[in-house]
C-alpha cells in the first residue's frame, strides 16, 4: 500500500511523495505541450508518446530506487535524496552531483515556476479577463501559503489536489471521446498510421513522416513524464519506505499516468476533434487546444481552464521542492527561506512577463539535468540489479532495508 509503512523512516508517505512527483510532472506539458507535438509531428507523433511513457518507467524505476538507496538524514531527521546523494554517495562525484543541482535550481525558475504561472494568468485573462497583474498576485499568495509549511504542506496540498485534478480532466476526457465516439476508430487508425508512415500523413497537419512523428513524440513524451531527468527520485527519497525497491515501484507508476493515461487521452481528444472539425487550426498547438476543447460547449473550455489551472499551480509547488534540496544540497537548509522569497516572486512575475526565451532556457536546463542523472543510472547498473534481486525477485518487498527502521 502507497499509504502505509508508518514504521519507516521518511518524511511523508509513499502516496505523499508520489503524489508530489506527479504535481510537479503533470503540468501545462500534458495539455498545450501534446496539442504542440501533434501540430508539429503530425498524430502519428502520439504514438511514440505514448511508448516513450512505457519504456520511461523502467527509467522512473531506476532513479526512484537509487534515490532512497543513497538518501542522508540530517541532524533533525529530515531525509534527504535524489541523483546529486547517489552521484556523490554511489560514485564519489560530488562536483557532477554540484552541477546537476546547479541546472534543477535554473530549470526550476524556468519551466517549474515562472512558465507556470504565466500559463495560468494567461488562461484567466483570456477566458475571464482577469488581470495577469490580479490573477499573478493571487497564485503568489497561495503558493506562500502552501511552501513555508515545506514538503509536508506541499505533500498534503497534492495529495488532495493531485487525484482531484487528474480525475475531472480524464473523466472530462472519457466524456468528450464519447461524444466524439464515431470518430475514435478513424483516430486511432490515422495515429497508428501515421506513427510508422514514411510520409506525411494528417490532412494538412505539420508532420514529415516517421522520423518528425518520432522526434516530436519520443521528445515531448520525455519531456512530460520527466523520466531520466532525475527531478522526481528527489521527493521519492523522503518516503516512508521499508526498502529501495518497494519506494521505486510506487515512484515507476507516475510516468504510466502522465503519460500512458493524462498524455494519451489528450492525444486522442485533440486527433479526434480534428478529423470531426475539419475546420479546426492545428498550426499552433494552443491554439489547436482551445479549438479542440470549445466544440463542446462550455463542458470543453470548463475541463481546458480547470486542467490547466490545477496542472500548473501543482507544477509549481513540486518543482519549488525540487529546487529547494538542490539549494540545500549545495548551501545548506538556512539560505533555503531566501530562495522560497525568490520563487514567490518569480511567480508573479512570470505571471505578467512574456516568456518566450524562457521555455528555451528550461528546455537546456532539462536537458543538462539528464546528463548527470543518467550518468549515475548507468555507473549505477550493477547495484540497481543486486537491489532487485534482493527484494522484489525474492518476494521480499516487505522486508526492511539497512537504516530504514526509524
Amino acid at each position: 500500500s502507497v499509504k502505509s509503512d508508518s514504521d519507516s523512516k521518511g518524511d511523508v508517505s509513499q502516496f505523499g511523495a508520489l503524489a508530489t512527483a506527479l504535481a510537479a510532472t503533470i503540468g501545462t506539458g500534458n495539455i498545450i505541450g501534446v496539442a504542440t507535438t501533434v501540430s508539429l509531428g503530425g498524430p502519428g507523433a502520439v504514438l511514440w508518446c505514448w511508448l516513450s511513457g512505457v519504456f520511461g518507467i523502467a527509467t522512473k524505476y531506476s532513479e526512484g530506487l537509487l534515490a532512497v538507496k543513497y538518501r542522508a538524514t540530517t541532524s533533525d531527521g529530515t531525509m534527504l535524496g535524489g541523483p546529486m546523494y547517489a552521484l556523490e554517495r554511489g560514485l564519489g562525484m560530488k562536483w557532477l552531483a554540484i552541477l546537476f543541482c546547479v541546472f534543477t535550481i535554473i530549470a526550476a525558475l524556468g519551466i517549474g515556476c515562472s512558465v507556470q504561472s504565466n500559463s495560468i494568468s494567461i488562461m484567466l485573462k483570456e477566458t475571464l479577463n482577469v488581470s495577469q497583474y490580479v490573477s499573478g498576485s493571487i497564485i503568489a499568495v497561495l503558493v506562500a501559503l502552501v511552501i513555508f509549511f515545506g514538503i509536508k504542506g506541499i505533500a498534503r496540498v497534492c495529495g488532495f489536489l493531485v487525484p482531484f485534478m487528474a480525475f475531472f480532466y480524464v473523466v472530462g476526457c472519457i466524456v468528450i471521446l464519447i461524444i466524439n465516439a464515431p470518430y475514435l476508430g478513424g483516430a486511432l487508425a490515422l495515429i497508428f498510421k501515421a506513427a510508422f508512415s514514411v510520409k506525411a500523413i494528417g490532412g494538412g497537419m505539420a508532420g514529415g513522416g516517421l522520423m518528425i512523428a518520432m522526434r516530436y513524440g519520443i521528445a515531448r513524451g520525455l519531456f512530460s513524464n520527466e523520466s531520466g531527468m532525475g527531478s522526481a527520485p528527489i521527493v521519492a527519497a523522503a518516503a516512508r519506505t521499508r526498502n529501495s525497491v518497494r519506494q521505486a515501484l510506487v515512484s515507476s507508476t507516475g510516468t504510466f499516468w502522465d503519460t500512458v493515461v493524462v498524455c494519451a487521452l489528450t492525444g486522442l481528444v485533440l486527433v479526434t476533434s480534428i478529423i470531426r472539425y475539419p475546420d479546426i487550426n492545428f498550426s499552433d498547438g494552443a491554439l489547436l487546444t482551445k479549438m479542440a476543447f470549445s466544440k463542446i460547449s462550455f463542458f470543453g473550455p470548463l475541463i481546458l481552464i480547470v486542467g490547466l489551472i490545477t496542472f500548473a499551480f501543482s507544477t509549481i509547488l513540486g518543482w519549488c521542492y525540487y529546487a529547494e534540496k538542490a539549494i540545500e544540497y549545495l548551501g545548506g537548509k538556512k539560505i533555503i527561506v531566501y530562495y522560497r522569497i525568490i520563487w514567490i516572486v518569480g511567480v508573479f512575475l512570470g505571471s505578467v512577463a512574456n516568456l518566450s526565451m524562457m521555455w528555451n532556457l528550461a528546455d537546456t536546463m532539462n536537458a543538462l539535468m539528464a546528463i548527470p542523472n543518467l550518468i549515475s543510472l548507468l555507473l549505477l547498473t550493477r547495484v540497481l540489479v543486486k537491489e532487485t534481486n534482493k527484494y522484489l525477485w525474492s518476494n521480499k518487498l516487505d522486508d526492511f532495508g539497512p537504516e530504514m527502521v526509524s
